[in-house]
């Protein structure tokens, strides 16, 4: 039975994102929380950083008794107290006065303003002279200058970098909510695949693509899972998808995406409840034929065999379906850089081609130098930087363009 439908275009296929939805969140202690995605708005309890401190060592003062002073005519300010580091100010500061601070200090009472030290000259244990006039809040962080009370720090959706991690742990956050860690399930199918520890007989081939994905899987930041190698039999791949969805929250299965008498992929979806078939077959090169089904709630990915195709697919359009089911706000992340293309590239209108790049500097120029070859060779991959993408009505590219490079 035929169960192609309409091969869908790249930008048909990431539509169907909306299909799907995240997975579900918990609570962890924020010194977890490097790589994991806010599942809430982080709401600034109070301002950040809650007090007037300053930014240099010298001395606090009103910036508007500083107007005027300059080497040849310098300001007397009498000092009035000294302030250190993690100290509460116990006197106000009045025009005319100065009081000694270090970096981070906390401005006293009257004060808005901080002179350098180096602008200044002590003349006795009383007075100091400024040579330079100061602006309000110059050499300052204000109260609120960071974060005001009830300000939306952080969305939810974000990528919990060190400096947000930080900025959580600063507002006194010791939890935050974030999504869980998807877990995706990897199935090898095919009668030609053997595990890796067997010596390949003709027309066999060790099992490759379960460990590049997994390891791409590892990169996004989620949990792969392996399933093991499925022979061509209708009924042990169901089982096994049904095993994987049972325990992860996105299944790839890999090969059995062809039109072909042993392929029973799409057989295996479509017999399975609550299943149905988004996409079988996309006009990209390499990756025509990948399917996309919906099983329940989770997405189920047939890949195709061939061990370059397999990589593609992945990082150009399940990786973004991956973000999506980590809560990760959705944007173009992938990489891209310039460079200049060091020779003719051809391509056929309709189709989205991916074409692997090896990137050398010569001459302090950026070059992309197109890695041919089929897409069963792994070396090709080995050989690549990035992937340069050619769109569905571009016939090709000529030497010297200058192209956007995806960084594998």
């Amino acid at each position: 039975m035929n169960h192609f439908f309409k091969v869908k275009s790249l930008e048909e296929v990431k539509s169907l994102i909306k299909e799907f939805s995240p997975v579900g969140s918990e609570t962890i202690p924020v010194c977890d929380a490097f790589s994991r995605i806010l599942a809430s708005d982080l709401i600034a309890p109070k301002d950040m950083p809650g007090f007037r401190r300053a930014t240099m060592d010298g001395y606090a003062v009103v910036s508007s008794s500083t107007f005027g002073a300059s080497e040849s005519s310098p300001a007397w300010f009498d000092i009035v107290g000294t302030i250190l580091m993690g100290e509460i100010p116990d006197f106000d500061l009045a025009p005319g006065q100065a009081a000694k601070i270090s970096t981070g200090g906390m401005l006293p009472k009257g004060a808005d303003s901080v002179v350098m030290v180096e602008h200044t000259e002590i003349v006795d244990d009383f007075s100091v002279e400024i040579y330079k006039s100061v602006a309000p809040l110059q050499n300052v962080i204000d109260a609120s200058e960071d974060f005001a009370k009830q300000d939306t720090v952080l969305s939810k959706g974000t990528l919990i970098r060190p400096q947000e991690e930080g900025l959580a742990a600063g507002l006194g956050f010791a939890r935050i909510e974030a999504y869980k860690i998807p877990r995706v399930g990897i199935i090898s199918t095919g009668d030609e695949i053997i595990p890796i520890g067997e010596e390949p007989a003709p027309g066999k081939i060790r099992d490759i693509n379960s460990y590049t994905l997994a390891g791409f899987i590892k990169e996004a930041r989620a949990i792969p899972v392996r399933y093991g190698i499925v022979k061509d039999d209708l009924v042990a791949l169901k089982a096994a998808i049904k095993k994987a969805l049972d325990e992860t929250d996105m299944v790839l299965l890999s090969g059995g995406s062809s039109v072909g008498t042993r392929d029973f992929t799409i057989d295996a979806l479509s017999s399975l409840p609550d299943t149905k078939i988004l996409v079988h077959g996309m006009s990209v090169s390499p990756g025509k034929p990948t399917i996309l089904a919906k099983a329940g709630k989770k997405p189920v990915w047939g890949l195709p065999g061939q061990v370059v195709s397999a990589m593609v697919v992945l990082k150009i359009v399940v990786i973004p379906f991956l973000n999506m089911l980590k809560g990760l706000e959705q944007k173009d992340r992938s990489i891209r850089i310039p460079a200049k293309l060091t020779r003719n590239v051809s391509s056929a209108q309709g189709r989205r081609d991916f074409i692997r790049v090896l990137l050398e500097k010569k001459d302090n120029q950026l070059l992309a130098k197109p890695v041919l070859g089929k897409s069963g060779l792994i070396r090709t991959m080995i050989h690549a930087d990035g992937l340069l993408e050619i769109g569905d009505h571009v016939e090709g590219l000529e030497k010297g363009t200058l192209v956007d490079i995806i960084l594998l």
